[in-house]
């Protein structure tokens, strides 16, 4: 299966190097070693490897390598300078490509920067649209809620085979990744805070009542979130703050990469699927096009909202409300279009016969997974 970036990468390697980043096991090294096959002679290195890290310490790839494909890289200390230097160093027509599990400008270690050398592409999970040319665009919804987007559950296509897969990956990040920002001690707590995020997904999170839960300080539940983004566990979106009104809240609403991990009915893993499908379309437009898109929501101090905002250069072009099944307008969606009329308003409905454009409200209708599917990484929706 190609993934969506594969052409978009293939094509910047001939101008820069490409920092390739996601979460565990999204299909890093599959798209990686597929664009292998557009070179003669290609290299991989994992410098998990301990061969491997050997022959990156000491530049011993062949001379004639014109594709290198550096993996976990981030675990070498000292990385950015060294990558500094080989870049400045290599042969012209040699491509390099470097990927990581973590978000590699969030890591410790600090050194010589590589601005202007490089291009930053954050792969995603599977999503509607990537999977609109396999199947239709309801069933790739109705699969994505129930199984997530990773690719290796999501085509095993059972859920028995998801869940083995899930226990094992959120075993390895706790055991593994997680240790390389905190103290061992640490690790119970975040734990715990993962299986208190897992039931509050697209909800307003407090700080002082999570840390109240785990009996640390809000500061440290602020720290373990910053762990568990970098990690891509787990990603926060913020209300609007801009040209909106002045009483918006300050509290993020967390989502999980992997809708199927969340617990909670199919209202919350299809809030949680839409939210995952909106900031893969917005991180698209911004590491491809250049566009200052971002990811938010709506909520007044007398709890309006609505689940998520797109906007442009700080301006809102879109509100998306998020339901199931129920077709009636969202009173809450209402009052924030009756207020801002030059914001688009959408409702989007999993279980939905017919959509339609409500003119009277300037309000449109749609079906979830069409919507979703329509989300093709290259206008805004």
């Amino acid at each position: 299966m190609k993934r969506y970036l594969q052409s978009n990468i293939f094509d910047d390697l001939n101008k820069k190097m490409i920092v390739l980043t996601g979460p565990r096991q999204v299909g890093k090294t599959y798209l990686s070693q597929q664009l292998m096959k557009n070179y003669i002679n290609p290299v991989y290195l994992n410098y998990d490897n301990y061969n491997h890290a050997s022959i990156i310490r000491n530049y011993s790839w062949l001379p004639i390598s014109d594709y290198i494909v550096l993996d976990e890289l981030h675990k070498m200390p000292e990385w950015k300078a060294y990558l500094k230097g080989l870049y400045d160093t290599k042969r012209k027509e040699q491509s390099l490509l470097v990927t990581g599990s973590a978000r590699m400008d969030t890591f410790r270690q600090t050194g010589e920067s590589l601005a202007g050398r490089y291009f930053h592409y954050r792969l995603h999970p599977l999503s509607v649209s990537e999977l609109k040319e396999q199947m239709s665009a309801d069933e790739a919804l109705i699969m994505l809620n129930r199984l997530g987007g990773f690719p290796e559950p999501f085509l095993s296509g059972s859920e028995r085979e998801a869940s083995r897969w899930r226990n094992q990956y959120f075993t390895d990040i706790i055991r593994e990744d997680i240790l390389d920002f905190s103290r061992i001690q640490e690790v119970r707590s975040i734990k715990l805070l993962v299986e208190l995020l897992r039931e509050r997904t697209g909800s307003p999170l407090s700080l002082n009542s999570l840390a109240g839960d785990l009996q640390i300080s809000p500061h440290t539940v602020r720290k373990y979130l910053e762990i568990l983004e970098s990690l891509y566990v787990v990603f926060l979106i913020r209300p609007y703050h801009r040209n909106i009104a002045r009483s918006l809240l300050k509290e993020p609403k967390v989502y999980f990469f992997d809708s199927a991990y969340i617990k909670g009915d199919e209202g919350a893993r299809l809030e949680n699927t839409v939210a995952c499908c909106l900031l893969k379309h917005c991180h698209y437009q911004q590491d491809l096009e250049g566009r200052n898109m971002k990811l938010s929501y709506l909520r007044t101090k007398d709890k309006r909202e609505v689940d998520f905002l797109i906007s442009e250069n700080d301006l809102p072009t879109e509100m998306i409300e998020v339901k199931f099944s129920d077709k009636n307008l969202s009173k809450q969606l209402l009052y924030f279009k009756e207020r801002y009329p030059h914001i688009k308003a959408v409702q989007i409905v999993q279980n939905l016969m017919q959509e339609e454009y409500r003119k009277e409200k300037d309000v449109y209708i749609r079906k979830a997974g069409l919507y979703l599917s329509e989300l093709d990484f290259s206008s805004p929706p």
